[in-house]
């Protein structure tokens, strides 16, 4: 290769990739591209394989993407160079001697290898590398180390190109998510007029979750769904306080201004934002009957919203198996049954069928989510639930504390962190990451309160340690979601590992002791 032929070699490169990175940001599909193109020179004696390493805020590489290489994910290798233990990124590229251990699925089997090395640097900070790999004692030529600097150059573009579509991508949720907060915001207020209405709207929209998946919803429309019906009692902010908070049964003249809460919530969510839109419906229509026997409008069979009808089962499934100070909770087959009998007249027959299936996962969430402290002593007994095959942390039953909810919570973890793991394996990009974290981020708080509150209750001499560690966690998992924005790539496969270990030791280690409490 000579001056004029390197100079046509990677013109030829920088336009074929540009294009391939204008099409996707898969920094897979880069590589996979680059490697044909690649493949052409045979002057340059590249071996088909080779990956891009980013470095997180702490100077950390992580394997990103590969071509003709296992992916982090499936493998227990390690990249073992000095180099990879220097923060700082060279300015050019190097060629490197490198022990490649784990290649073999077993820890300590190593393999040497011989690796060209290509910076990449963003606005003349170096994030990180591209590694091909060459055959052992391959020398380059001056002209051939000239021709890897300049395409170290392309791809350090292409890649920020990539990096920054992601953190649009990030930015477009948390536009989304601020109108969420706005009607949050409005939750929260009404709960405040509404004694115990917290952990009724969080069991309420998560039972709708679980019924709406069932009945096949798109995810676009779950996710709506989720985010909306915490708002179908928000008119409940007008009503005065003697009818609000009236410890007893209300009067027919009570009940009357009761049901206006109903056009209070349409009134208050006034907008055509479809966020706005599906919450209006809901907290003006959950109580129209199937019959038209309900209220407001006397709205019949599919005249009232799909996402009120499910609302509508929901709501009434939670209001009759809680306790409020006018009446003693249903058990959960009482309610089951008086909800199945309503088929056709207070319900929707295909949300009731949904509710039916989704059972199993309904009364999970009835423990996830509990109003009252958690026993230690009590013995679960619910239904057994479709776990996925092949998860990347599977529950494991030696994992067990020896507390059936504090169980039922960590399995749940577990879920929450094998559902990250498909959205990182499957590409389906930094927002979905993101919005993942946050909902990790925030049971996660959830089941740390609920420990806590059962720690303190029941004298657990270790507290003070676990309330420690969980803030911890919860200060790391603030710091990974404002990395995504920084370098979203690194941070989600960083939020991986980190979550892996961090789960599965506190609860080897510290959660484990917790059994102390069931021979108290």
């Amino acid at each position: 290769m000579d001056s004029k032929a390197k100079l046509s070699a990677i013109s030829n490169l920088v336009f074929e990739l540009t294009i391939t990175n204008s099409m996707t940001p898969d920094l897979d599909a880069l590589l996979e591209r680059l490697f044909e193109l690649l493949k052409h020179q045979h002057d340059l004696q590249l071996e088909p394989r080779g990956a891009i390493l980013l470095q997180n805020p702490r100077g950390r590489y992580f394997q990103v993407a590969q071509c003709g290489m296992e992916p982090a994910w499936n493998t227990r290798m390690h990249w073992d160079s000095p180099v990879f233990s220097d923060p700082v990124v060279a300015r050019h590229c190097q060629i490197e001697d490198i022990v490649l251990t784990g290649l073999s699925g077993e820890r300590h089997a190593s393999v040497p290898a011989r690796m060209v090395l290509l910076p990449l640097h963003i606005e003349g900070q170096g994030i990180g590398y591209t590694v091909m790999f060459v055959p052992p004692g391959c020398e380059m030529s001056a002209i051939h180390m000239e021709f890897m600097n300049d395409l170290a150059l392309a791809l350090s573009g292409l890649v920020q190109r990539a990096l920054t579509n992601e953190t649009l991508c990030i930015r477009e949720l948390e536009l989304e998510d601020a109108r969420s907060d706005a009607l949050r915001s409005l939750w929260v207020a009404s709960g405040y007029r509404d004694n115990g209405t917290g952990w009724h709207v969080m069991r309420m929209s998560n039972f709708a979750q679980a019924i709406a998946k069932a009945m096949g919803l798109s995810e676009a429309q779950r996710e709506l769904l989720y985010i909306a019906a915490p708002m179908h009692d928000v008119g409940k902010i007008g009503i005065e306080d003697a009818v609000l908070r009236k410890p007893g049964k209300l009067t027919p003249e009570e009940y009357e201004v009761m049901k206006t809460h109903t056009d209070i919530g349409v009134t208050i969510l006034n907008g055509k934002d479809a966020l706005i839109a599906a919450a209006r419906d809901i907290a003006g229509s959950h109580h129209e009957c199937w019959d038209g026997s309900g209220y407001p409008r006397g709205l019949k069979g599919e005249q009232i919203p799909l996402l009120a009808r499910i609302c509508t089962v929901a709501d009434v499934f939670d209001a009759l198996t809680s306790t409020r100070p006018y009446k003693q909770p249903w058990s959960v087959e009482a309610a089951h049954d008086w909800i199945m009998a309503e088929s056709g007249k207070h319900f929707d027959p295909a949300a009731v069928r949904a509710f039916d299936e989704a059972m199993p996962e309904i009364l999970r969430i009835r423990e996830l989510y509990r109003d009252d402290i958690i026993n230690p002593k009590q013995v679960l007994s619910l239904p057994p639930i479709k776990h996925r095959e092949n998860a990347w942390i599977p529950w494991d039953d030696d994992l067990s504390v020896g507390i059936g909810v504090i169980d039922e919570h960590h399995r749940y973890l577990f879920d929450l962190l094998n559902d990250l793991h498909a959205v990182v394996v499957n590409k389906r990009g930094a927002r979905q990451v993101a919005r993942l974290i946050k909902a990790l981020d925030a049971y996660a708080k959830i089941h740390f309160r609920a420990e806590e509150q059962m720690m303190a209750h029941y004298g657990f001499e270790g507290i003070d340690r676990q309330l420690n560690q969980h803030h911890a966690f919860e200060e790391k998992i603030s710091e990974f979601y404002e990395e995504l924005h920084a370098n979203p790539m690194v941070a989600q496969f960083d939020v991986l590992a980190y979550l892996r270990n961090w789960l599965v030791g506190h609860i080897r280690v510290e959660d484990a002791q917790l059994v102390a409490l069931t021979r108290a």
